[in-house]
């Protein structure tokens, strides 16, 4: 008689402070768990051994000490969406899943910021202030209506197009700039779509909903507030680092600006701030996923993914693992890199709002399960503005910002023995690039917008559209040479009919803005943009 073995449950500690309710779901899930919440590191190095699967919000640090002293570690779960307290190269390295929970608390963050709007408009809490300190200050507190004012929004994704919602119920003017905010999604939403500088000089309240990046890192400068009305407000309930603090503060003092609600900062926790004591700044410390509501939901999505994927291996929300069979894992490995790196070529040369992105498999690479391919090229093509998205949720984003995705696939090659190309359908152009595998592993980028170019992409680089004229690349190499920057690699291709070329150069090391602007004005150039892979 044969014996029954039984399956160990896999276990799970919770070391920060979640709702309850995520234990239940673990345990109903088949899971062992311990709630351990605010464990010290020490403790936690000495006891992660002995877990399958590790929830934590921001307080835990999974350091490379902690994931290296977990050896059975398959699964790091964030009740939240940053992960700023996970090294997650580290955990890659080691093959555990880092999930986050990207959606459990817009709705909460979206209401922070309407609440700070409100309490900018009406100054309440300097007039609570004042009444609880026996003051009876009614001519001093004057407030404005928010009913028909402007309210311009900086980010429409999945929080910014919440407050959006929330502003044409007051029945404010909406407008918003995103690049990849399309016109049916700005009627569908109720706002009209502007660019940016339009949106500083017509806005009477301005509200931030984007990630940090290169792209937006100091988009509120004294430059830019230069350019706003006399009296705007400004509220910023997304990161810290968006908004130059020492320009703001002076354009506070000056009444250029006439209050700014903030609830995230340069550096955090802030125990210190030049706004603190300001009359006409509202600060929050980082409240914008703080409710019970937020809280449970990102709880409760945590512990769903994370007992998903140690009792079936169904992957959800993972920042740096794509949707991927065992079997199928190691055929598209090299596939998958050549995806990531025309996904971020693309995305870092496209500007407008995306409509449509077309991706055609060509050859070898149709015998394979493409869908992950696809994923990974709409994740890095939408990530330059995206915080959030990732392969599992690609797509789930690009429909919700009213972006359709097709995909083909052409047997017989055309030139390639396999090939992948990206085009991209915006508002005002189209953007394509092709791609294949060199020895069947070494990813090459072959075509950039019906320009044949044969290029390997590096960290640093420059892309340059240019007309085919002579002096280009002694003008170029010149202004690099100049400035002792050494090229790598210089790559050119052009069309013979039009005269149009393109160029690829990598590089050592960045390129400074000041090196850019002169490389810019070559009489043969047309366009130029640094690139980062």
């Amino acid at each position: 008689m044969s014996k029954t073995v039984a399956v160990k449950a896999p276990k799970v500690l919770i070391s920060d402070a979640l709702d309850p309710l995520a234990v239940e779901i673990f345990r109903k899930k088949g899971c062992d768990v311990d709630f351990k919440s605010g464990i010290k590191a020490d403790e936690l190095k000495a006891i992660i051994a002995n877990y399958d699967g590790l929830a934590v919000r921001s307080e835990t640090k999974v350091t490379p000490e902690i994931i290296e002293a977990g050896k059975n570690l398959k699964v790091v779960g964030r009740a939240g969406i940053g992960v700023d307290n996970v090294d997650i190269p580290k955990a890659t390295a080691a093959g555990i899943v880092v999930m986050n929970t990207p959606f459990g608390n817009s709705i909460t963050t979206a209401e922070h910021a309407i609440a700070m709007m409100f309490a900018l408009a009406r100054e309440i809490p300097q007039a609570n202030e004042s009444t609880h300190a026996g003051k009876w200050e009614k001519k001093r507190f004057m407030g404005v209506e928010l009913y028909g004012k402007t309210l311009g929004v900086i980010g429409c994704g999945n929080i910014g197009s919440i407050v959006a919602d929330r502003a044409v119920g007051l029945k404010m003017n909406v407008i918003a700039y995103d690049p990849f905010l399309t016109n049916d999604r700005a009627v569908e939403i109720g706002v009209e779509k502007v660019e940016l500088e339009d949106l500083f000089k017509r806005a009477d309240f301005i509200t931030v909903h984007v990630p940090k990046n290169d792209k937006t890192a100091n988009m509120i400068n004294k430059n830019t507030i230069a350019t706003m009305k006399d009296g705007v407000r400004i509220i910023n309930c997304a990161r810290g680092g968006l908004i130059v603090e020492q320009d703001l503060k002076d354009a506070l003092d000056s009444g250029k600006v006439a209050g700014a609600a903030l609830d995230v900062f340069e550096v955090e926790p802030a125990k210190e701030s030049i706004f603190f004591g300001h009359p006409r700044v509202i600060c929050t410390p980082h409240l914008g996923a703080s409710t019970t509501e937020a809280q449970v939901n990102v709880a409760l999505q945590v512990a769903e993914q994370m007992a998903d994927y140690l009792m079936s291996g169904a992957v959800t929300n993972a920042l740096n693992m794509p949707s991927i069979s065992a079997e199928d894992a190691p055929r598209l490995k090299y596939y998958m890199k050549l995806a990531e790196q025309m996904g971020s070529f693309v995305g870092q040369i496209t500007e407008n709002a995306i409509q449509k992105i077309d991706v055609e498999f060509e050859g070898s690479v149709t015998e394979l399960n493409v869908k992950p391919l696809t994923q990974m090229l709409v994740a890095h093509i939408l990530k330059p503005q995206m915080e959030t998205v990732n392969m599992v949720n690609a797509m789930a984003v690009a429909k919700s910002r009213g972006i359709q995705i097709s995909e083909s696939r052409i047997e017989e090659p055309s030139d390639q023995r396999t090939k992948i190309t990206v085009t991209v359908q915006t508002e005002v152009r189209n953007r394509s690039v092709s791609g294949t595998l060199f020895t069947g592993r070494e990813p090459r980028i072959v075509n950039i917008e019906g320009v044949p170019v044969e290029a390997a992409l590096s960290e640093h680089m420059l892309f340059i559209r240019n007309n085919d004229q002579p002096g280009l690349i002694g003008g170029v190499g010149t202004i690099l040479g100049d400035a002792k920057q050494n090229i790598a690699d210089f790559r050119l291709g052009r069309k013979e009919d039009t005269k149009e070329a393109v160029c690829l150069i990598s590089l050592d090391a960045p390129v400074s803005d000041d090196l850019l602007a002169k490389i810019s004005k070559l009489p043969q150039i047309q366009n130029v943009k640094r690139l980062r892979f």
